[in-house]
């Protein structure tokens, strides 16, 4: 039995199915970043068989349930401040980079003056990929700050030992310290804690959890159709880094963004109005900047954009980096519409339900123009049409009409309305009780919540060189259960674990503890359907890489990969197999599994074909010598992935493939001449 692996035996270019990039240059977020809600009759709740139960405005069961949603986009909340939706949060200290000093004594509580330095001496200790006792001494200050009572230092705490930075790495300290800082109102910690019960399946848990952060996180919305747009960017693309998406995140100094700037400068509108939107929402690395994006917005305006008309009414409506101004939203959203902007007819139907910029309210108008957007396929009038029937606000209450609205709306990507399809499910009004699914909408929701930001930091550190204090961010979110975190994290470890940025118990991360956490983050994002990281998991175990080899772990992470269409997990089954290697040994199911890698991805034909050479080779000539010339291949090249790339597939080299196939066919021939002459020859054979 041969002990070389499928990568080297005939390695295949690694392609991860892309994923979509969040470059957006409009209000709406992409609706693929939501799986599609496949809702069936029976999914509906039963009371829609009987009429009274769909009710009135007036009746006490509509008023009661009615009372807990939030009507138009406004979840009215004691939270005011934007800071004050994520608490003890570490942006503040980053931003205040260039004055820590004065940031920190801004604190009239002692304890929260700890927390912030220590906090910043964690992230300039990370940065520096400094002398260990640098975060060492952040660490102690940390610990001192939750020691007395701190609730965001004891979610510090907590991430300092669940990911074994600089305390010993254990999970029930890590859990324990974020229930306390959860009580104390630390959201991160209650992101974290929801996360874990998620992990367990304890729905009971987590839904209760998500629900709380997603309604935070609706809160926190600058504008009422959509959140501040986020941008999840993959920093890896397989094993190789993603040259292309890191590239147009590089803010004003990439190409593609001074080609709009420059044609912005020239009068195009188009141009204007997406400068106005990468400003507004922080987009491909631009830096937020509310006075330029009105500035550009405004021009755009002025050239008779209809996009910009309805994008400034929306900001006048929520007062969102504009002083609020109902009048002049009223006027935009107006001008909008006759442009035949369909989403600017929700805006003013939004106006006229509150009475907002009109004489009085108006729900006949508001249904009107809700109506007219949802005929458009408009996903804010989805939701808000929605709205008005499961209240029964200008219209008779009816459940069913607002649970197939709003998931029109949650399918077209509409986060609020996102949020209350978790909510029917939860309560089971309009949809059957179903506590997994609404745990898997709210968390969707709540990953958009404020505590979001740090991933354009980690993402910022990156592009300027500052890998220590990316990773140092990345594992931060990924502790909060964000799996594109997770897995730029595992890939920073992988990449980078030599050049001493990886922190462990005590200095820097030995070679076991950096494998292990990187092995821990793939499994992690694995779970949440990362492909290429249940591959690698499979490769740790079948290579031994900082675990115990185990070829039948590796097996089940490659299942698991398989499960999630990889051509590459499926072509090392079909290895595994071919070699009883961790499966059984059979030559037929292996043959199935080489053809099913090449028609998930036509780009794995060459290894593909080589491949079912050799285990014809092997099924018609299992005792030759040919089939020892292919188990030794690997050993010839030891690295053949590389091999593959840079000779076989380099233009002009497909003479040497050639030359390969012939030799293949020449030792054939040779030991087909072999066997022959070895043959018995039978008594009346001619002479």
């Amino acid at each position: 039995m041969s002990n070389s692996s499928p990568q080297d035996r005939f390695a295949m270019r690694r392609r991860v199915i892309p994923f979509a990039l969040l470059h957006l240059l409009s209000l709406a977020l992409l609706a693929s970043s939501q799986r599609r809600l496949v809702i069936l009759r029976e999914d509906y709740a039963d009371f829609f068989s009987t009429p009274s139960a769909l009710g009135t405005a007036d009746d006490s069961h509509g008023s009661e349930d009615s009372a807990k949603w939030d009507e138009f986009g406004d979840l009215e909340s004691s939270l005011t401040a934007a800071g004050d939706y994520d608490p003890g949060s570490w942006l503040p200290i980053i931003e205040s980079a260039s004055s820590p000093l004065s940031f920190v004594n801004s604190s009239s509580d002692p304890r929260e003056a700890l927390y912030y330095s220590g906090v910043r001496h964690m992230i300039a200790a990370a940065a520096a990929s400094s002398d260990p006792t640098d975060m060492e001494a952040a660490a102690a200050e940390i610990e001192a700050a939750a020691s007395a009572g701190l609730p965001h230092a004891q979610s510090a705490l907590g991430f300092l030992y669940g990911t074994g930075l600089m305390r010993p790495q254990s999970r029930p300290k890590s859990f324990l310290y974020h229930h306390f800082a959860a009580k104390g109102g630390n959201m991160q910690s209650k992101m974290v804690l929801a996360y874990t019960y998620f992990r367990q399946d304890m729905h009971e848990e987590a839904v209760k959890l998500y629900a709380e952060l997603a309604e935070v996180a609706i809160a926190s919305f600058r504008i009422s159709k959509e959140p501040p747009v986020i941008e999840p960017i993959r920093i890896h693309s397989g094993t190789e880094e993603n040259k292309e998406a890191l590239r147009k995140s590089r803010g004003e100094a990439d190409e593609n963004f001074q080609i709009i700037e420059y044609q912005a400068l020239k009068g195009n509108s188009l141009a204007m109005y997406q400068i106005g939107l990468l400003y507004y929402y922080g987009l491909r690395g631009v830096r937020r900047d509310n006075t330029k994006a009105l500035h550009w917005l405004l021009k755009a305006v002025e050239k008779g954009d209809p996009r910009a008309m309805e994008f400034l009414g929306e900001m006048y409506t929520r007062g969102a980096g504009v002083e609020r101004n109902y009048t002049k939203a009223f006027e935009l959203l107006t001008l909008a519409s006759k442009h035949k902007l369909y989403s600017a007819y929700n805006g003013l139907g939004y106006l006229y339900a509150k009475g907002y910029g009109v004489e009085k309210k108006n729900y006949t108008k508001a249904k009107g123009y809700f109506e007219k957007a949802v005929e458009n396929k408009e996903p804010g009038g989805y939701y808000n049409l929605g709205v008005l029937y499961l209240k029964g606000i200008g219209v008779k209450r009816d459940l069913e009409t607002a649970c197939k609205l709003f998931l029109a709306a949650a399918n077209a990507g509409q986060p609020k309305a996102v949020y209350q399809v978790a909510r029917l499910f939860q309560t089971g009004i309009g949809l059957k009780k179903n506590l997994q699914i609404a745990t898997h909408l709210y968390k969707t929701v709540a990953e958009r919540g404020p505590w979001s930001s740090l991933s354009s930091c980690a993402l910022e550190s990156y592009l300027k060189g500052d890998v220590g204090k990316s990773l140092l961010l990345y594992s931060r979110m990924a502790e909060l259960g964000y799996e594109v975190a997770q897995s730029n994290a595992a890939w920073i470890l992988d990449k980078y674990g030599e050049q001493s940025i990886c922190m462990g118990e005590s200095g820097f991360c030995t070679n076991t503890e950096r494998h292990l956490r990187a092995h821990t983050l793939w499994w992690q994002a694995s779970e949440q359907g990362n492909e290429h990281a249940a591959l690698l998991i499979g490769d740790a175990y079948y290579y031994g890489r900082g675990i115990a080899r185990d070829y039948e772990r590796a097996a089940e992470a490659y299942m698991h990969a398989r499960s999630q269409s990889n051509a590459q997990a499926i072509f090392n089954i079909g290895y595994m197999h071919e070699h009883g290697q961790g499966l059984p040994l059979d030559l037929h199911l292996a043959k199935r599994y080489y053809d099913q890698a090449l028609a998930v991805d036509p780009a794995a034909q060459l290894p593909v074909k080589l491949a079912l050479m050799g285990l014809w080779i092997r099924m018609n000539y299992a005792d030759s010598s040919l089939v020892k010339v292919i188990d030794s291949l690997p050993k010839l090249f030891p690295r053949l992935e590389a091999w593959v790339d840079e000779v076989l597939m380099d233009e002009g080299n497909a003479t040497i493939l050639t030359l390969f196939a012939c030799l293949l066919a020449v030792l054939y021939l040779r030991e087909r001449q072999r066997r022959q002459a070895e043959a018995p020859q039978p008594d009346n054979a001619p002479n």
